[in-house]
C-alpha cells in the first residue's frame, strides 16, 4: 500500500495548477510610476532605466491614454522642475510641474487614480527631502512645506498624496492641512517604511535628486531593521495614513509580511529602479527570461502580503496578463 502523499497530483496540468493557485497578480494590482519634466516637449528615455522616460505634459497625456487602455488603474507622479531653491518653492507652486501633471492626467482620464509623490528633494539644490540648515536636514521646519506641497496636489485634483520624505510627523501635518482645507476625501499613502537603500541608484538620474552632500541615512531607515518598520507603520496609521508602503520591494518581502500582519489597512510595495534596471540589463544580455522573472517577482510581492505593487514593469505586465486571458 502506498502511504506517502502525492502532492504532484495537483500539478499535472496547467488548468489544474491555475485552479489551486494561491496568489495572483492582476492588472488592478499595478501602479505605474511616471516622471514629468517641466519644460520638456515629447519624451526622453532615462538611460539607466530602459523603457522608462522623462515626459513633457503632451507626452504625459499620451502615456495616460496608453496606461488607461491597458487597464492599469493608477499612476504615481514624480516632478522634475526647471528651478530649484533652498525653500523648494517649485514643490508647492500652484502651477508647478506635478500640479500641472495632475491636471493633464485627469483631463485625459478622470477615472485614473492619480497618486502624487510628496517630497522636497527634487526641488532644492541640496537634493535632500527636508530643509537644510547648517548642513543638517531639519525635521520640524520641513513639515509645513511638505504639508503645503500635499495640499497643492490635492487642489490640482490628486486622489492620493504619498509623502516619501520620512520626516517625523509629516503624515499628521498633511492630514491636518488637507482636512482644514476641505480635502477630507483625499487619501494618504504613506511611504511609512522607506529604507536607505542602494537599490535607488537609477532613480537619482530619473528624478535629478541625488544629494549634494552626505546621504539620507539620518531619516531613511537602516536596512537591518524590521521591528522599527512596524513601529514606523503604526505611527503613520495613528497620524492618519490610509495606506502604507514598503520600499524597496525585492529585498524586503519579510518587512512587507511584518507590516501586513501588524496593520489592517492596504499595504503597497515599491518595486524600485535598481530592481527594474537589473532585470532589464540581464534580459538584454540574454541571461534571463524577462517575462518569467517579472511575473515570478511580482507574484512574490503579493505572496508577501502586498495589496498593490508600484512597478516600472506595470505596462509590460498588463500586456502579458492580456495575452494570457
Amino acid at each position: 500500500m502506498n502511504t506517502f502523499l502525492r502532492h504532484r497530483r495537483l500539478r499535472v496540468s496547467a488548468n489544474l495548477r491555475r485552479m489551486v493557485r494561491e496568489h495572483r497578480v492582476g492588472v488592478e494590482d499595478l501602479v505605474y510610476p511616471v516622471f514629468v519634466q517641466e519644460g520638456l516637449e515629447g519624451r526622453e528615455e532615462i538611460s539607466a532605466m530602459p523603457g522608462v522616460y522623462h515626459l513633457g505634459l503632451d507626452a504625459l497625456r499620451r502615456e495616460v491614454a496608453e496606461i488607461s487602455e491597458l487597464g492599469i488603474p493608477a499612476v504615481l507622479l514624480f516632478g522634475i522642475p526647471l528651478e530649484k531653491d533652498e525653500l523648494s518653492h517649485s514643490a508647492y507652486h500652484p502651477h508647478g510641474v506635478v500640479q500641472e501633471a495632475v491636471r493633464a492626467a485627469k483631463a485625459e482620464n478622470p477615472d485614473l487614480v492619480v497618486i502624487t509623490d510628496v517630497c522636497l528633494c527634487q526641488y532644492n539644490p541640496a537634493g535632500h527631502c527636508g530643509l537644510v540648515r547648517d548642513g543638517k536636514i531639519v525635521n520640524d521646519e520641513s513639515l509645513a512645506l511638505i504639508a503645503q506641497t500635499a495640499l497643492s496636489h490635492a487642489e490640482a485634483g490628486a486622489d492620493v498624496v504619498a509623502p516619501s520624505d520620512m520626516m517625523d510627523g509629516r503624515v499628521r501635518s498633511i492630514r491636518d492641512g488637507l482636512d482644514e482645507n476641505g480635502f477630507t476625501e483625499v487619501a494618504i499613502l504613506s511611504y511609512a517604511v522607506k529604507y536607505a537603500s542602494a537599490f535607488y541608484g537609477p532613480f537619482r538620474e530619473a528624478a535629478h535628486s541625488a544629494p549634494a552632500f552626505g546621504d539620507r541615512k539620518t531619516y531613511q531607515m537602516d536596512p537591518a531593521n524590521v521591528r522599527e518598520a512596524v513601529k514606523e507603520a503604526l505611527t503613520d496609521l495613528d497620524e492618519g495614513a490610509d495606506m502604507l508602503m514598503v520600499k524597496p520591494a525585492l529585498s524586503y518581502m519579510d518587512v512587507t509580511r511584518a507590516v501586513r500582519e501588524a496593520c489592517h489597512v492596504p499595504v503597497a510595495t515599491y518595486n524600485v529602479s535598481g530592481e527594474y534596471s537589473m532585470i532589464k540589463a540581464a534580459a538584454a544580455r540574454g541571461w534571463i527570461d524577462e517575462r518569467a522573472i517579472v511575473e515570478e517577482m511580482l507574484t512574490s510581492f503579493k505572496r508577501a502580503g502586498a495589496d498593490f505593487i508600484i512597478t516600472y514593469h506595470a505596462k509590460d505586465m498588463a500586456r502579458w496578463l492580456r495575452e494570457r486571458a
